[in-house]
């Protein structure tokens, strides 16, 4: 494989690791290449990145790499975080969101399980909104991290407790509970978007 190519790879597995990072171990393991390989292309990466054309460096913390952004333009990233977000929510984080404020504390893998495909997004989409927080971590394998809702999430929809959620239908269906938490949540997530047009 061209080095190209090989670099093309690592870039993309330091991004899709995100905030926990990734090892030389790691990188070695998933390309199946040498460590000496592995080395090589990260230094051509942060040689590429040294250019002022360039957004992004390779930050090295102990053993883990992280794609990160240039500290030179932190300026315009606190615009970022300053500017309204787009108050209405996915179909994807509404139903998340159902799901965790009807079953926390809960997991990932147990959202998924019920939703049926990968959540990743939808529930990173409401950690940054902070409509859910990390509460702990389950006791089992691999201690997973439990997410619950936050108090911006009463917030957010104009509650001040958990029991004011709406009861869900005395149902076996599981659809039906979920259309029932997903109107709710979709009606409000509207009345929200409208207001702040």
């Amino acid at each position: 494989m061209e080095i190209d190519d090989l670099k093309a790879i690592a870039e993309g597995l330091l991004f899709a690791s995100g905030d926990e990072g990734i090892t030389m171990k790691q990188l070695c393991r998933i390309m199946d290449i040498p460590d000496s390989a592995v080395q090589h292309i990260i230094e051509e990466l942060k040689y590429d990145y040294e250019r002022k054309d360039r957004g992004l460096m390779i930050m090295q913390s102990q053993e883990v790499l992280h794609l990160t952004t240039k500290p030179e333009h932190s300026d315009y990233f606190k615009r970022l975080l300053e500017l309204p977000q787009a108050s209405r929510m996915s179909q994807a984080a509404l139903e998340s969101l159902a799901i965790i404020a009807y079953q926390q504390p809960i997991t990932r893998t147990e959202i998924e399980e019920i939703r049926g495909v990968k959540s990743d997004r939808p529930v990173q989409t409401l950690l940054s909104r902070s409509l859910i927080e990390e509460i702990g971590r389950k006791d089992s394998v691999g201690r997973p991290i439990l997410f619950g809702t936050s108090k911006d999430f009463l917030t957010y929809f104009g509650l001040t407790s958990l029991e004011e959620l709406p009861p869900l239908p005395e149902s076996t269906e599981e659809d039906d509970e979920a259309n029932e938490a997903d109107l709710f949540f979709e009606r409000v997530n509207d009345e929200m978007s409208s207001n702040h047009e």
